[in-house]
């Protein structure tokens, strides 16, 4: 899509890893668990209403983001979810969680605690994502 803008609120949130898929990649700045953000690029706000081949590729962005999350940061359980009631731009959630997180067994949306990455510590999870997913990556500048 040419005019596709992502939601202020995430832009304001998050730092623009790069894409997968057809998907752009956000990083939640809140180094307290790895919290990742897809964005497909769609004016769809629903997930069923997605047409058949932009949700299948959206599924794959999911499975290898997780994929990453478990062998990079081996949590107790990912959580994968597509809320929208703040945010109405469909972005799928997928964070990697630990018994002994912050805010365990809640919810991570909406908890006080916050610690934000530095931007090496940004530059080296860009990294990461280039050795695991490698073409199926690509980094933002």
């Amino acid at each position: 899509m040419n005019n596709f803008e992502i939601d202020e609120r995430l832009k304001n949130d998050c730092h623009l890893l790069g894409r997968v898929a057809s998907c752009h990649l956000l990083l939640m700045n809140n180094s307290l668990v790895p919290w990742f953000i897809l964005v497909p690029e769609t004016e769809q706000t629903e997930w069923y209403r997605l047409e058949d081949e932009v949700q299948a590729s959206v599924t794959d962005a999911v499975n290898w983001l997780s994929e990453y999350i478990n062998a990079t940061y081996q949590p107790d359980k990912i959580n994968v979810a597509s809320i929208g009631n703040i945010v109405k731009q469909l972005h799928i959630h997928v964070i990697g969680r630990f018994e002994t997180d912050y805010c365990w067994p809640g919810v991570v949306w909406g908890a006080e605690a916050k610690k934000p990455y530095s931007a090496g510590q940004v530059q080296v999870i860009k990294s990461a994502l280039v050795d695991s997913l490698q073409a199926l990556f690509t980094p933002a500048e």
